[in-house]
């Protein structure tokens, strides 16, 4: 019964929905690795635009948002933590 259910599950969804989902999924994980990389280099220049990325993927995400939501937060510790290695290091923000 439970693979009956999933077929007709599929059917209900429309095909739009899993590909906005896809790309979401991407743009998520996208934001993540530039977020990371945006610590050790120029915090302001890379980790806001990818928090705005995730923001938007987190909007175009589905039901199962857990990568969206990891994406958005990562983002935001990211930000902490580059101001602060760019504060105690003397680099500049932008």
């Amino acid at each position: 019964m439970n693979a009956e259910s999933e077929i007709l599950r599929e059917r209900a969804e429309p095909a739009g929905r899993r590909t906005a989902e896809t790309v979401a999924g991407f743009l998520a994980a996208t934001a993540i690795f530039v977020s990371l990389v945006g610590i050790a280099w120029h915090p302001l220049r890379l980790i806001l635009p990818s928090l705005a990325v995730a923001l938007i993927a987190s909007g175009m995400g589905g039901e199962k948002g857990r990568l969206q939501l990891a994406a958005v937060l990562i983002c935001a510790v990211c930000l902490f933590f580059g101001f602060t290695v760019a504060v105690v290091t003397s680099h500049p923000l932008w």
